[in-house]
């Protein structure tokens, strides 16, 4: 199986005496373990703005809603102090500056961008426009499971514009798009293309899986994370986020970007404060296909358990992982566990179906849990129904379950 790098890509200035450098984290496998190179784009919408016969017209130009729209669009800066360690194993703090992007959603001054922007932030600032004056900003919600923050700036002095907030569900394969960002403290630049995939799948900073997102081949680079993909009317449709990078150093023409959708569902929280937690089952599984069919397994379709975490609702439901290792294809599979095939009266054809249905819930929310469970004789199941009451994320993958992802693995949550 091909293994998929993806890499979630902020523009990192250098640490105290240093040169400028481009710091890449693994949006795949265990972002704790390894340092790689890795290219950061977000982008978000803003909170609906006072309806504007503009942003309903048709067949803008670029350079239009580049004038209307780039002033809202800001430079974020994060200082940052890091651990590092001596040749001689001596712990000492690297002070550094991270960079990206976000947009104006309420003229109150809140901010939508990337967590991965601002996660490791002591200070946050953001500028408007070449020379524009740095103005402190307060972190008021988060959600790193989504890859969302929220930023709040004082208002006095600025006469501020909200981008208008669009839809993404309506977004189409080859719907021309439009990102602003800050591309290597480059700032307000503006690059185009089309919608190039729709319903990808990227990994958060912290290891849960975003679903829904938009792929495109409009270029984003370092320091374009948590700026707005647009569409032809001016209107935020994503968040640019990732690039996939195919083992090299930099975009090959396809990004990843946050449906707006997401982002405008917990909008409403985030603003609150705090950190926001979706529902969590506690499971990890693969997606039954054509290329697990040398397992004989009972359906064609679902997601077979992989893992199940100690304490949390799919262990107290009674749902059991694999616990024989299989080589499929050129990877492993642990065999043995439950098959997950429904959820709520709803078909479960897939570890993204799971994905989804667990999403669309809430923490204390009890779900009914379809399986086909291994009766123990032969390759004999039997159909069960259990119920599990949810609860919410851990603040990390690695938190939740030890060992390592699978291709084709999605844990839920």
């Amino acid at each position: 199986m091909t293994s998929k790098r993806l890499f979630i890509v902020p523009f990192l200035s250098a640490l105290v005496g240093g040169a400028v450098v481009v710091a890449v984290l693994a949006a795949t496998g265990n972002l704790h373990s390894k340092t790689k190179t890795v290219t950061r784009i977000e982008q978000v919408s803003a909170v609906p703005a006072s309806s504007d016969a503009s942003t309903k017209g048709e067949g803008l130009s670029a350079h239009e809603i580049y004038e209307r729209d780039a002033p809202s669009v800001v430079f974020v800066k994060s200082s940052v102090v890091r651990q590092s360690e001596s040749p001689f194993g001596l712990e000492s703090q690297q002070q550094g500056t991270d960079s990206g992007s976000g947009f104006v959603i309420n003229s109150n001054g809140t901010i939508l961008t990337n967590w991965h922007v601002v996660e490791n932030a002591v200070k946050v600032t953001v500028s408007f426009g070449e020379g524009g004056k740095e103005i402190t900003a307060t972190v008021v919600g988060k959600d790193p499971s989504k890859d969302l923050a929220v930023l709040r700036i004082p208002t006095e002095g600025l006469t501020l514009h909200p981008l208008h907030l669009g839809d993404s569900s309506s977004v189409e394969v080859g719907e021309t798009v439009l990102a602003i960002g800050n591309p290597f403290d480059l700032e307000r630049t503006l690059t185009t293309g089309v919608i190039s995939a729709l319903q990808r799948q990227i990994t958060a900073p912290n290891g849960f899986q975003i679903t829904n997102v938009l792929q495109t081949d409009a270029p984003i680079n370092p320091g374009n994370s948590g700026g707005p993909l647009l569409n032809t009317r001016g209107e935020v449709i994503g968040i640019n986020s990732q690039i996939e990078t195919a083992g090299t150093d930099g975009n090959i023409g396809i990004g990843f970007a946050i449906p707006i959708d997401t982002a405008k569902a917990e909008l409403p929280e985030l603003q609150k404060g705090g950190t926001v937690s979706g529902a969590y089952l506690g499971v990890s599984t693969t997606t039954i296909n054509n290329s697990l069919s040398a397992l004989n397994l009972p359906v064609s379709e679902g997601a077979l358990v992989q893992e199940v975490k100690a304490g949390t609702p799919a262990d107290k439901a009674g749902i059991r992982g694999g616990n024989i290792k299989a080589e499929v294809g050129g990877g492993a599979v642990e065999v043995g566990g439950d098959i997950i095939v429904g959820v709520d009266g709803k078909r479960v054809t897939s570890s993204e179906d799971l994905a989804r249905d667990i999403e669309a819930h809430k923490p204390g929310e009890t779900v009914t849990v379809e399986l086909d469970h291994p009766t123990g004789n032969g390759n004999g199941y039997e159909h069960r129904s259990v119920k599990a009451t949810l609860t919410a994320r851990p603040s990390s993958l690695e938190s939740s379950r030890s060992g390592s992802s699978a291709e084709g693995e999605a844990p839920e949550g």
